[in-house]
């Protein structure tokens, strides 16, 4: 019973609430501290009900105290959003030192490319028909940032199979 609550939380719970995140701050450009409170506990649940070893948790809870360190810091130099900051460190909690690079390396070309996308699309006015939806406006305006969150929720699910391996994620 408790590796079926261990998968689901996996392979449903996580995935949701990655896209969650992102699709909240597409929306609203705000990622609640709620999801990454849910984030963080999903991944304590995970590790107690999937019998993580005590050393491979110890990698993975450095995983987001490391992310979460470096992305302070960023946030504290207006680089990224506070809610972009704390769901970077909930999710490296969930994929571990060993895949931390690769998750960060992911989110900044993913970023990157979001990035990139957003100001070709603010160079050129909204069509009429998007004038009514406030998160497009809202969005197409230079004042307004980046939702990085889509970024970081999309390499999370990219990483995610090589972090836990495809095994895990296919019921025996």
């Amino acid at each position: 019973m408790t590796s079926t609550v261990a998968y689901l939380l996996l392979c449903v719970v996580f995935p949701f609430l990655m896209a969650y995140a992102a699709a909240s701050d597409l929306l609203t450009m705000r990622i609640s501290n709620r999801v990454t409170g849910l984030v963080v506990l999903g991944f304590a649940l995970h590790a107690l009900l999937s019998g993580m070893a005590l050393n491979e948790l110890a990698l993975h809870l450095a995983a987001g105290a490391l992310t979460l360190v470096v992305a302070f810091a960023m946030f504290a130099r207006g680089w990224i959003g506070g809610g972009d900051a704390k769901l970077a460190a909930g999710t490296a909690l969930w994929l571990g030192i060993e895949h931390l690079a690769d998750y960060l390396l992911v989110a900044s070309i993913l970023g990157g490319a979001l990035t990139l996308a957003i100001l070709y699309a603010r160079a050129y006015p909204l069509p009429r028909a998007t004038l009514r939806l406030p998160f497009a406006v809202h969005l197409h305006d230079s004042r307004t940032g980046i939702p990085y969150g889509i970024a970081l929720a999309a390499a999370a699910l990219i990483v995610l199979p090589s972090s836990v391996g495809w095994d895990q994620l296919v019921l025996a």
